[in-house]
């Protein structure tokens, strides 16, 4: 079946998660994800219960565990698509790693409990950007009355100079009272009269820092914040920057942001998402399955980093620079190819705690068809929107569609399948020429047939030195 490797949120209006059924989610997963039906009826259930369990008592939901879901698939048929779309489709911080990127605790390297201080820190930009949003309207008016106390300072003596200098004004200037010249000034500054204006802000100074710290991101994984620490002992300093309103006012509005949240309900929301309704897409699992070597210790690379694996997913508490964090209602999503291992060679322990398993289908020669053609930003509109910005318009004819798709077959099964991403090389080099000449092209009508396609593509299918240069 084939997958919409990328995709773009249409403007219709978003749904209530609490609304969603099973049904509905597949729906909604079905407008950037074609196929890979099993895949996506076990994460549509799996979010469903999420929610399910969101209206249960408290007593009883501490006890509803999530259930993880293993994907097993090649390269490029959307394990990777389903699980963010997924993600977002349910507003929850989501990460994705790489299993084989992680260490047996003691060596060098990255910890398992990294992936949860990342997946945290994703909930924490996503709710301050939420809460900064909340209060834009507010910092906006702030910074409005800022901008004028800057250029119409209130003070007791006599304004009339400064006011000359403010506002400039038709004939015989005015005597006005200082309220109707500051509403007057207000007028200028929102009709944008005034954006050219210079003004003296007060800003950080950065440049001053000169302490730097080796092995920063090790403490980092550590839940150590050296920032924090030494906040207090090296505070920052301010220093007043001449700049022009239109340049002034976004950056202050930024700072007063800042002021206006609550940094610490801020973190309390966030950890009670990543507790509740994080995401981690755990990818290349299969790559750390694997049986110890007769007469030797466990692999570093494998079965050690199984059992760290292990409590993380069963749920377990770790320690972030914003608090603690329960991963025991945390969804782990796992994927693998698992051409080399296969899914029982993974630790029984960890293997149970995948209790829910989909195999996702290799594409069909129909699939890269439709890959091809059916969404909004498939790779053929990317490339005729890119081209039209030169004045070419690029034209594909149905028989060209189905020469791509026949050779995208061929190629991924004489060589490695790499699923869909083929398709990016082929049309790489079949449209080369054109995107090279670009606005130099005489003919701005470009057709490709079936015909051009053999001519660019087929030397390249034919050549067996050459395939395995193909990506």
């Amino acid at each position: 079946m084939a997958i919409l490797l990328s995709g773009e949120k249409t403007a219709e209006e978003p749904l209530k998660l609490d609304d969603l059924t099973p049904r509905q989610i597949v729906t909604e997963l079905d407008k950037y994800v074609v196929g890979q039906d099993a895949a996506k009826r076990a994460v549509a259930i799996a979010l469903r219960n999420r929610i399910r369990r969101q209206k249960l008592p408290k007593e009883l939901a501490r006890d509803v565990l999530p259930k993880n879901i293993l994907m097993i698939g090649s390269t490029g048929i959307g394990k990777t698509e389903i699980a963010r779309r997924l993600a977002n489709l349910a507003d929850s911080p989501f990460i994705k790693i790489e299993a084989s990127k992680f260490t047996e605790v003691g060596y060098v390297g990255r910890d398992v409990e990294s992936m949860v201080r990342e997946l945290t820190d994703v909930a924490i930009d996503l709710t301050k950007q939420k809460a900064f949003e909340d209060v834009r309207d507010r910092a906006e008016q702030n910074v409005e009355d800022d901008l004028l106390n800057m250029l119409l300072p209130s003070s007791g003596t006599d304004d009339s100079e400064d006011l000359d200098n403010t506002i400039d004004y038709i004939g015989e200037p005015p005597k006005p009272s200082l309220n109707r010249t500051r509403e007057k000034l207000r007028k200028q500054l929102q009709n944008g009269d005034l954006e050219d204006r210079v003004v003296e802000v007060e800003a950080q100074d950065r440049s001053g820092r000169m302490i730097d710290f080796v092995g920063g991101q090790g403490m980092d994984d550590m839940g150590v914040n050296f920032g924090d620490m030494f906040g207090n002992l090296f505070p920052s300093k301010t220093v007043r920057r001449r700049m022009k309103i239109s340049e002034a006012r976004a950056y202050m509005i930024r700072e007063e942001q800042e002021n206006l949240i609550d940094m610490e309900e801020i973190t309390r929301i966030a950890i009670d998402k990543v507790e509740n309704s994080g995401f981690i897409f755990l990818d290349e699992i299969d790559k750390i399955a694997g049986k110890e070597a007769a007469g030797s210790g466990p692999e570093v690379s494998r079965e050690g980093v199984q059992r760290d694996l292990l409590p993380i997913v069963e749920g377990t508490t770790v320690n972030t620079r914003y608090g603690m964090v329960n991963t025991e209602h945390i969804l782990f999503v796992a994927a693998g190819a698992f051409h080399v291992s296969k899914p029982s060679d993974l630790i029984p322990e960890l293997q149970g705690r995948f209790p829910i398993r989909v195999e996702l289908e290799s594409l069909t020669l129909e699939d890269f068809k439709r890959i091809l053609i059916q969404p909004k930003n498939s790779l053929i509109k990317q490339y005729q929107a890119l081209l039209k910005t030169e004045g070419i318009t690029l034209e594909f004819k149905e028989d060209a569609i189905s020469e791509l798709a026949n050779m995208t077959v061929e190629i991924n099964r004489s060589t490695e399948d790499i699923g869909a991403r083929r398709l990016h090389t082929l049309l790489e080099n079949l449209l080369e020429e054109i995107s090279f000449l670009g606005d130099e092209l005489e003919e701005k009508h470009q057709v490709i047939d079936s015909e051009y396609v053999k001519d660019r593509l087929e030397g390249l299918i034919k050549d067996q030195n050459l395939r395995q240069y193909i990506l």
